[in-house]
């Protein structure tokens, strides 16, 4: 069954939502393009004068690349889900077509598919 309008709307708001949240995140320790679609995690300008300062810089950056490859992955499935919204494509699973389930999609406004039984 096809989602009403009026759910697609609040669904989208709290992809919007989402997005600029993720986008916060990001640009605290990554720096994004001019057009907002890549980030570069960022290296300490300031490299310690220690072993152990410059060992905890890299564990640092380290952690935040891992961090920063997750959002990003979000904020692509948000950008995905916000493109199909505006094509009219939105609720659609990616590998059979059928409808996404509306609790799913309530859970998660980004799902790309429904939740498949592995039994």
């Amino acid at each position: 069954m096809p989602l009403s309008q009026e759910v697609q709307n609040s669904l989208k708001e709290q992809l919007l939502s989402t997005k600029e949240r993720i986008e916060g995140e990001l640009s605290r320790f990554s720096k994004s393009s001019a057009d907002g679609t890549e980030f570069k995690t960022k290296f300490p300008d300031d490299i310690g004068s220690t072993n152990d300062e410059n060992a905890t810089e890299v564990e640092e950056y380290t952690d935040n690349l891992a961090i920063e490859k997750d959002l990003k992955e979000q904020l692509d499935d948000i950008n995905d889900a916000l493109k199909k919204i505006e094509a009219g494509e939105y609720g659609k699973d990616e590998e059979t077509g059928e409808d996404i389930n509306p609790e799913r999609l309530q859970a998660y406004p980004a799902a790309r598919t429904n939740v498949r039984d592995t039994a």
